[in-house]
């Protein structure tokens, strides 16, 4: 049947005068028929429902649409797929009514979860909705909640979505586009929950990438429709979800940020975020107030997360976040509550405020937001150890005046805990976190690091597979053999696995950069006193730098004469024996090819 009736309208209509339509569905409805016979009676009277509308008029007489949204009810996706594909047919058509869709009022709550089950799912309900929200008469309620479920259907379908996305942004309903139709629902006159949902969908889609950050829909629409929702007035869950939403939509985009913290007094509505519910609350309702106490943590969320949005990127707003009511106080409180999403929250938000240098000398040293920190780091969930130990290393670098008490509180064994992680951002972040310690730092604090982090594991850490790692090692490496005393002090007990590794790196399958910190590195051995030893006796050593300096890369070849440079100091012991050993090997002759370079710095050097 199926075969015959696939695109020959007059053999669709034979069937049904035949009586074809009562058996399929009899069969569709059987408990005994098995799934792939109910699927196969679903895309018959599917392919029937494509034809004429006086089909479609002969499948409604049949009552075939209670028959299908039965068939929803099934475990079986292929079979829902073939229902929906066929409601789908018969609902777009002229002659059905839309009421149809609304009879019974559990049908769009089912067809909402099944949005996600498929791509196919997707698609079918959402032509449906769109179909059957097109023509209703607006007075009716079942008009209002289906716009309501299709609204939310398409923030579904849009989130982190860029096809979908891009899709919804062309659609045209009644002539007017998707997104202006949006647009008309974040007006103050309509229910709050439309005002939100449309502009969550908004938000998706400019997330997305479908609409500009500095589109007017974004900028005078949706960004104030958002701060509206952040307002006293408003109930807690739409508190929750304005902050929320308006956080994710400002996060990547600076303008946005500065836009959003000037418009009705933001930064301080968000305070008030934390003294809620308040003892003059206007809420009576005492189920309400119940409900609201248990749920504050939220709000605490919310408002930390869009302060990180807000300061991400711009250190005046920082400024403004941290001069408001007691900030420091409450994000330090938010390090020890005890749900995790709260705690999460916090620690990004110090993040945020941490990648100021100004924030880090002063407000972070007066409240020794680095205590709270250090708890949070003993034994949180990875997503969280993510963001508290990167904010660790803005916390470790040298002009910071935490650097100190973090060190006396155990730092360089929890950090050297953090390199040997499975997960490699926080293998990144200890190594780094370690990197910026060592940074001009005194040999003692060295020679901790070295201690605690071992040799095994420094080695293990230059072969990881993760390039930012390997980065982040050298770095370590590069900060720890500075200056004279540390480097003859350091590589007369590491000195032989250290060339060793130095070694692997430079014959390795590297790119540049790693290259380059590498002979860096051997720039820094050149400059010790008795280190220099180490490398003028490394026939090999010397062979890889007299190569470098012919690479076809100039920061290479600028690296390399950095070491060469180091060696041959006159007024250094020695030094005669070095050069006549590198004039030996042919270095002078580079060199004077390499000052024809039409590179000025090469040639300078």
């Amino acid at each position: 049947m199926k075969n015959a009736v696939i695109g020959n309208n007059k053999q669709k209509a034979n069937l049904i005068v035949l009586g074809a339509v009562p058996r399929l569905l009899y069969l569709l409805q059987q408990e005994t028929s098995s799934t792939e016979l109910k699927t196969e009676c679903a895309v018959v009277l599917g392919s029937l429902a494509m034809g004429t509308e006086n089909n479609v008029k002969s499948l409604l007489d049949c009552h075939i649409i209670p028959a299908l949204l039965q068939g929803l009810l099934s475990p079986d996706l292929k079979f829902i797929e073939a229902c929906l594909r066929c409601l789908r047919t018969i609902f777009t058509s002229p002659v059905t009514p839309e009421e149809l869709l609304y009879t019974d009022a559990t049908v769009i709550p089912h067809l909402m979860a099944l949005l996600s089950r498929s791509r196919y799912t997707q698609e079918y309900i959402c032509q449906i909705f769109s179909h059957c929200c097109k023509n209703l008469d607006s007075e009716t309620l079942a008009f209002a909640f289906v716009r309501m479920q299709a609204l939310k259907c398409f923030s579904v379908l849009a989130f982190e979505n860029p096809q979908v996305s891009m899709t919804l942004v062309n659609v045209l309903v009644d002539g007017e586009l998707l997104p202006q139709i949006f647009v008309k629902m974040l007006q103050r006159d309509k229910p709050i929950e439309m005002q939100l949902t449309s502009a969550k969908c908004l938000t998706y889609m400019c997330r997305a990438g479908a609409i500009r950050t500095d589109d007017n829909c974004i900028v005078l629409k949706t960004l104030p429709c958002l701060v509206r929702m952040c307002s006293k007035e408003r109930l807690l869950e739409e508190r929750v979800e304005g902050a929320e939403t308006l956080a994710y939509l400002i996060e990547p985009d600076v303008e946005l940020q500065r836009i959003a913290s000037i418009t009705d007094h933001l930064i301080a509505m968000l305070a008030d975020y934390f003294k809620y519910p308040s003892s003059v609350s206007a809420i009576t309702d005492i189920k309400r107030l119940d409900h609201d106490l248990k749920h504050a943590h939220e709000l605490r969320q919310a408002a930390f997360k869009l302060y990180a949005s807000l300061g991400a990127n711009d250190e005046d707003i920082r400024k403004k976040i941290i001069e408001t009511e007691n900030m420091m106080d409450r994000i330090v409180t938010g390090l020890s509550e005890s749900s995790v999403k709260v705690r999460l929250a916090a620690v990004r938000c110090l993040h945020s405020l941490s990648r100021s240098v100004q924030q880090l000398r002063t407000s972070f040293q007066d409240h020794a937001v680095w205590k709270p920190l250090m708890k949070v780091l003993q034994n949180a969930p990875d997503e969280i150890l993510v963001v508290a130990s990167s904010m660790l290393c803005n916390l470790l670098l040298e002009f910071s005046p935490s650097k100190e008490p973090i060190l006396e509180s155990g730092a360089v064994e929890l950090l050297c805990g953090l390199t040997q992680s499975e997960n490699p951002a926080l293998r990144v972040n200890g190594i780094w976190a370690l990197m910026n310690m060592a940074f001009q730092a005194e040999q003692k604090i060295k020679a901790d690091i070295l201690r605690s982090l071992s040799t095994e594991q420094l080695f293990r850490l230059l072969s990881d597979s993760d390039l930012n790692v390997l980065m982040k090692t050298l770095g370590l490496l590069r900060n720890l053999l500075s200056t004279r005393p540390h480097i003859d002090k350091i590589m007369s007990t590491h000195g032989k696995q250290i060339m060793q590794a130095v070694t692997l790196i430079l014959e390795g399958e590297h790119n540049i950069e790693v290259k380059e910190q590498t002979l860096c590195i051997l720039a820094n051995i050149a400059d010790g006193t008795t280190a220099k030893d180490l490398i003028m006796t490394n026939d090999d050593i010397l062979q890889k730098i007299k190569y470098y300096m012919g690479h076809s890369h100039v920061k290479l070849q600028l690296a390399a004469m950095f070491c060469i440079s180091n060696l041959i100091w006159n007024e250094e012991e020695g030094s005669q024996e070095r050069q006549d050993k590198l004039r030996d090997m042919g270095i002078v002759d580079i060199l004077h090819k390499l000052s024809q370079s039409p590179d000025s710095n090469l040639c300078d050097k």
